[in-house]
C-alpha cells in the first residue's frame, strides 16, 4: 500500500512492505542493497523506517522505484534471495520498458541440483531460453560470459531429464589455437580433450559428476568433436554447436543437416572471436544471411550487458565493441585527420 502527497516539484509516496516480509532480505545486510537502490536514483530520497520505505523526488523517478520494491518484494516470496547484481539488473529493466517484468525474469528456474538453481539472470538471457523452447533450432550469438553454453546445456540436461529428449550431445570444432594438433603429444582423445573441456565442465555443474562417465558410456551423453557429426543422423537428441564462429560455412551446413525427428538444435558463438585460417568465412556469420528468414529457426543476440561473470568482464567487453565500431586498429593506429599517432621518426 502506498500513500502519495504531491507538490509541483516532487512527490512523495509511502511504499508499506508485508510485515512477513523480513526488511533485511530486501534492503540486505547493512542496508548493501539499499545502497544500489540508491546510486541507482541519484535524485531520490529514500528514508526508511520499519516496514515502511518513503520515497520522495520527482514523480517519474518515484514511480518507477516503487515498481522496483514492488517487484523485488515479488523475488523474495518465491523464496529466493537478492544480489546488487539483481537489483542493478532490474532498474535496467524497467528503465528500458521491456515487456517481461523483473521478477517474470528473474524468477524462471530451468534446473536444480546439489541445491543449486540454475536461471537465466538478464532479460536477454530469458528471451534465449524462450526462444531455446519455442524452436527447434536456436543460435546463441553473444560475447564471452553471457551464458550462451551453459544455459545452452541446462536445457539440455532439463529436456533429458524430462525424458524430452534419450540423449545429449556437445560438440565443438576442433579449431588448431596456433598449434597443430600432429604436433601435439598424446593420442587423439587427449589432444582434443582441451577443447571439450568447457563442455564438460557444464555437465559436472547439472548433473551428479559420479553418474557422467556411466552416462557418456551408455552413449546417454556423447561430446565429440564436430568432425565426428559427418554421416550422422540423430533423433531424439538435444545437441549442442559450441564454438560455432570457428565452423566453415560447409560445417555448418553438414552439421544443421544432420537434425533427426524428435530433436532439438542450440548452436552457440561469438562472431567477433573467429580463429579460423585467413580468407576461410565463418560458418555463423554466413548462416544468419541463409537462415535469417526460415521459419522455426531462431537467432538470439546476446550483449555485455547479458555478462554475469565479473562486472569487469562486461566492461572488457562493452570497450571491445566501442572499439570494433569505431573502426578497430586502424582508428586506434590513426587520428581523425589520418595522420600516424606516434612521434616523429628519429632515424
Amino acid at each position: 500500500m502506498a500513500n502519495t502527497g504531491t507538490s509541483e516539484a516532487s512527490t512523495s509516496s509511502t511504499i508499506t512492505v508485508p510485515a512477513s516480509q523480513p526488511m533485511v532480505a530486501l534492503l540486505g545486510p547493512a542496508d548493501e542493497l539499499l545502497r544500489v537502490v540508491e546510486r541507482a536514483f541519484p535524485d531520490l530520497d529514500i528514508h526508511v523506517r520499519g516496514n515502511q520505505i518513503t520515497l520522495t523526488g520527482a514523480p517519474s523517478e518515484a514511480a518507477l522505484a516503487e515498481r522496483l520494491f514492488a517487484e523485488l518484494v515479488t523475488v523474495l516470496r518465491t523464496g529466493q534471495g537478492l544480489t546488487g547484481d539483481a537489483v542493478e539488473r532490474s532498474v535496467r529493466m524497467l528503465r528500458d520498458a521491456t515487456e517481461e517484468q523483473p521478477a517474470e525474469v528473474l524468477t524462471l528456474s530451468i534446473l536444480s541440483n546439489r541445491g543449486k538453481t540454475i536461471r537465466p539472470k538478464t532479460l536477454g538471457q530469458k528471451r534465449y531460453v524462450d526462444a531455446i523452447d519455442r524452436n527447434t533450432i536456436t543460435f546463441g550469438i553473444g560475447p564471452a560470459g553471457t551464458g550462451k553454453t551453459y544455459l545452452a546445456v541446462a536445457k539440455a540436461v532439463q529436456a533429458l531429464l524430462g525424458k524430452q529428449v534419450t540423449r545429449i550431445i556437445l560438440t565443438r570444432p576442433a579449431v588448431e589455437a596456433g598449434e597443430r594438433l600432429g604436433f601435439l603429444p598424446g593420442t587423439l582423445s587427449e589432444k582434443i580433450d582441451p577443447y571439450l573441456r568447457p563442455l564438460y565442465d557444464s555437465l559436472q555443474d547439472m548433473l551428479d559428476p559420479a553418474t557422467i562417465p556411466r552416462l557418456m558410456t551408455e552413449g546417454v551423453i556423447e561430446v565429440a568433436p564436430l568432425a565426428y557429426m559427418r554421416g550422422r543422423t540423430l533423433n531424439d537428441a538435444f545437441i549442442i554447436l559450441d564454438e560455432a564462429q570457428n565452423t566453415s560455412a560447409e560445417q555448418m551446413k553438414m552439421f544443421l543437416t544432420r537434425l533427426g525427428f524428435g530433436s532439438r538444435m542450440v548452436v552457440t558463438g561469438d562472431v567477433t572471436q573467429v580463429d579460423l585460417p585467413s580468407g576461410t568465412q565463418s560458418g555463423l556469420r554466413v548462416v544468419q544471411d541463409i537462415l535469417g528468414d526460415v521459419g522455426d529457426v531462431a537467432f538470439c543476440r546476446l550483449s555485455s550487458q547479458d555478462v554475469v561473470r565479473h562486472r569487469l568482464v562486461s566492461d572488457i567487453v562493452a570497450a571491445y565493441e566501442r572499439f570494433d565500431s569505431q573502426g578497430g586498429p586502424a582508428t586506434a593506429r590513426h587520428g581523425a585527420k589520418g595522420q600516424d599517432r606516434r612521434g616523429p621518426s628519429r632515424a
